[in-house]
């Protein structure tokens, strides 16, 4: 059976018949007990024939027959006390033709235990009590009131009740899981913005929930990788285009060093390109791949400004660092010194001559906060949400002299994320200012 809802079902049916067979199976036992031999049946009846015995012994007939009506009239029941040879005591009336019939009609669960004496319609003669030391028997002529199939219609009424309650189970189980199903087929065949988006707070709550977590990121990796192969497919046109013309032109040039180099500069920019590439996909891979250990911001910014000394040398800039406090963060080194070498090199790239780019160490409560400025043009305001976008370029950037692929802010637009902090920049007038937050407690 492949079906949760059927063998939900199955099961609760199976469990009620079986707790119907059980309760009717110790409802048995209880009255076997109750009207059994030694019961509590058989000691009223012994104790009635008693006094019975006693009325007749002291009082004769005339108190016999008043002992007679009064229990008739508590109990309902027709009583008779006989000699053995079955003449009524009280009445005078002839009873043997009951006890020569003895088990002559066996009587219904649970009076078949007595001695069947007949039956008197649908009246039921029993020999409730019987006495070794005097001539007396005790008879009992009784309308059963315990019919098994008077309850039928209750029985029928728990039964539905109950089966409705198991259906109310299994679909309050099945439906969540065949809903699940129909998610998991629509993610399947495409669809990744397929969520479940359950409120139960059950194992099948968690179990969608678990999966909407899990379709998210394989929606957030395979739209980054569609973008990345559709960058990818679009910015190695031109270098391609370069390095092709730069291949032929060392093949007919006369003069064969410079073409050479222009190859050498061709191929330096394509291995930087892919190199940017592979930077900014291990950005968006998996986080719990990162190598995490405690980090001295002061430190770190101070082994990063010295390694882009040289460049800003290059340029006729310099870099200042300012950080007066010592902060700590935990989090992967290399790949926040990429993203810091980023922001730096992007800030030294576009500063004027003589001008510094200012690296700023500080602390906010519970959060570290970096910024990088420079005083070069900036950026126009509307294209200022564009700049942490892969690829993206200022239009004044756009020639090959700034060396950029419009990767680098990007690259450290994803570091930062993955280490649960936030990223932005502002025309500081002049120049761009880049501020970093990063949570200094972060799990």
């Amino acid at each position: 059976m492949r079906s949760v809802y059927a063998k939900v079902l199955l099961w609760c049916f199976g469990t009620l018949v079986f707790s119907l067979v059980a309760f009717a199976v110790i409802s048995a036992a209880a009255q076997v007990r109750a009207f059994g031999h030694g019961g509590p049946f058989e000691r009223v009846s012994t104790w009635q024939m008693q006094e019975a015995r006693e009325a007749y012994e002291s009082g004769g007939v005339p108190k016999l027959k008043a002992y007679i009506e009064r229990i008739d009239r508590h109990f309902q029941i027709e009583f008779h006390l006989t000699d053995t040879a079955g003449r009524d005591l009280a009445t005078g009336e002839d009873r043997s033709a009951w006890l020569t019939q003895r088990k002559s009609h066996p009587l219904p669960w649970p009076f078949g235990m007595f001695s069947s004496l007949g039956h008197r319609g649908e009246q039921y003669v029993m020999v409730a009590a019987t006495s070794r030391d005097t001539p007396y028997r005790w008879i009992v002529v009784a309308q059963p009131t315990n019919d098994p199939w008077g309850f039928l219609p209750y029985y029928l009424l728990v039964f539905v009740a109950i089966a409705l309650l198991c259906w109310l189970l299994a679909v309050s189980l099945a439906s969540p899981l065949r809903a699940l199903a129909r998610t998991v087929d629509r993610f399947g065949r495409g669809d990744l913005s397929a969520r479940v988006r359950s409120r139960r707070r059950d194992e099948i709550g968690n179990l969608a929930r678990a999966f909407d977590e899990m379709a998210e990121r394989i929606e957030t990796l395979l739209t980054a990788e569609r973008r990345l192969l559709q960058d990818i497919s679009h910015e190695l046109r031109t270098p391609l285009a370069r390095l092709s013309f730069a291949a032929e032109l060392s093949r007919t040039a006369e003069d064969r060093s410079a073409a050479t180099a222009r190859l050498k500069k061709e191929i330096g920019r394509l291995t930087d390109l892919v190199g940017a590439l592979l930077h900014v996909t291990r950005a968006e891979g998996d986080p719990s791949s990162r190598n995490l250990t405690d980090l001295p911001l002061d430190s770190f910014l101070r082994e990063v400004v010295d390694d882009c000394a040289v460049e800003a040398e290059a340029r006729g800039c310099r870099v200042q660092l300012e950080a007066p406090e010592s902060l700590h963060f935990h989090g992967d080194r290399e790949l926040l010194r990429r993203a810091m070498e980023n922001i730096v090199r992007n800030a030294i790239r576009y500063a004027p001559e003589g001008t510094p780019v200012e690296v700023k160490l500080a602390s906010d409560h519970d959060d570290a906060e970096i910024s990088v400025r420079d005083y070069g043009p900036g950026v126009p305001e509307n294209e200022l949400p564009k700049i942490f976008k892969p690829f993206f370029r200022v239009d004044e950037s756009r020639d090959s002299s700034t060396g950029g692929v419009g990767l680098g802010l990007a690259i450290a637009h994803r570091a930062v994320t993955v280490h649960h902090g936030t990223m932005t920049a502002k025309n500081a007038e002049p120049g761009l200012l880049v501020s970093i937050e990063l949570p200094l407690h972060s799990e």
